[in-house]
């Protein structure tokens, strides 16, 4: 007769397959910077190629940290610690520019509310980065693409708005132009008009003078002003 399980038997066994299972669920989550992750056990355990995949998870959020931390600072901070702390990224990118010097002066550049903000310079060193994406770690190379998605919108934003501004500005010109065509003419006409009406005054003039001097000269009157 087979031996039967126990039902508290059964119900470990249950408990370690799940947690088993949460454990690899687990080893993928914290491992980014793989390809995928499998749910079954491997066939060969190699301890040196987890602690690199953890060391890498570790590096990478580390990275990021530091990343995100100084942007909180750079955007927190007053005009000129602000400038000090461009000048500390493009400095560090200058004397060693590696890819994280690189994606982090990018990353200040591209930060809102300071006098040193680039939105041009960051694209251009994003994209340089993004054309060799494996030089990143997996955080970087996330946060490097969504930055630069985040860059290119604003660029073309203000690209839109320029060319707003540029046909608001051109349709302005041209009303001006047209506005002072108009008020030429208007006055080329004001000046038209007053001389016709100098003309029409001057020959009015012609003609009350020649019937004065008409009137002076009617017929039955003598030099002495007696009939004869």
């Amino acid at each position: 007769m087979p031996h039967r399980r126990r039902p508290s038997q059964l119900g470990s066994q249950r408990d370690r397959g799940a947690a088993h299972r949460c454990a690899l669920v687990a080893a993928c989550l914290l491992a980014p910077s793989l390809s995928s992750c499998s749910l079954t056990r491997p066939e060969h355990d190699d301890s040196k190629d987890s602690a690199a995949v953890v060391d890498r998870a570790a590096t990478s959020a580390m990275l990021l940290a530091t990343h995100v931390e100084v942007l909180q600072k750079l955007m927190q901070s007053p005009p000129a610690e602000q400038a000090e702390i461009l000048a500390a990224a493009q400095r560090d990118f200058q004397l060693a520019p590696t890819p994280s010097h690189q994606l982090r002066y990018a990353l200040e550049l591209a930060a809102p509310g300071h006098a040193g903000t680039n939105l041009a310079e960051a694209d251009r060193l994003l994209r340089e980065l993004m054309a060799t994406p494996e030089t990143l770690v997996a955080a970087e190379r996330a946060f490097a693409y969504l930055e630069l998605e985040k860059v290119d919108a604003q660029l073309t934003l203000a690209a839109e708005n320029r060319t707003l501004q540029d046909s608001a500005a051109h349709a302005d010109r041209e009303r001006l132009v047209a506005a002072n065509r108009h008020l030429q003419t208007e006055i080329e006409e004001n000046v038209r008009l007053r001389k016709d009406l100098e003309d029409a005054r001057a020959k009015l003039d012609a003609i009350t003078n020649i019937e004065r001097s008409l009137n002076d000269r009617k017929p039955g009157t003598t030099t002495e002003g007696h009939p004869p």
